[in-house]
Parts: C-alpha cells; sequence; structure tokens
C-alpha cells in the first residue's frame, strides 16, 4: 500500500536522516520526497511503499508520530487513497 507522510516544524540538522532512517527500520521504501525551508520552519512531503512493513498501519503511525516527538516535529502518514479522497476538489 503506499501512503503520504507529511513533517512539519522547525528547521534543524538531522531532519530528513531521522524520518527517512524511521522509514528504513520500519521497511518502509521512500518513493519520491519534497521538502522546502521557508525561513526557519521545513515542511516535508513523502510518497511511501508501506508494503514491506510487517504490522499494522497504526502500529507505523504510532512509531512516526514518536520520531516527530523526539524531533519537536510534526509527522503524519496517511493512507494514499485517503489522502486523496481528502483533497480533491
Amino acid at each position: 500500500m503506499r501512503a503520504i507522510v507529511t513533517v512539519i516544524g522547525r528547521d534543524r540538522v538531522g531532519i530528513i536522516a531521522e524520518v527517512s532512517g524511521a522509514l528504513a527500520r520500519a521497511n518502509v521504501n521512500i518513493l519520491d520526497i519534497t521538502q522546502t525551508v521557508t525561513r526557519e520552519y521545513f515542511t516535508m512531503m513523502m510518497l511511501v511503499d508501506t508494503s514491506g512493513f510487517a504490522g499494522a498501519f497504526s502500529e507505523l503511525a504510532d512509531s512516526l508520530d514518536e520520531c516527530g516527538e523526539r524531533l519537536g516535529m510534526s509527522i503524519r502518514i496517511q493512507r494514499e487513497d485517503i489522502f486523496e479522497a481528502m483533497h480533491r476538489i
């Protein structure tokens, strides 16, 4: 299954490394990534493939939430179909 990961917060060294490391440990593949820094604020969106993750989707969401807490950032994951439905005009 594909999903969208969003990361938002104050910029600091190591954000991409921490988030991609957490995904790699969960056996989640990053398919596409975009990130930007506006003044001191960092935003990133990733399209990921979760088919290699052995646990429940909620466990992956909790793991990323914990990563976000450590970084002082908001990290969320949504299934691609739900994300698409929410952002359809």
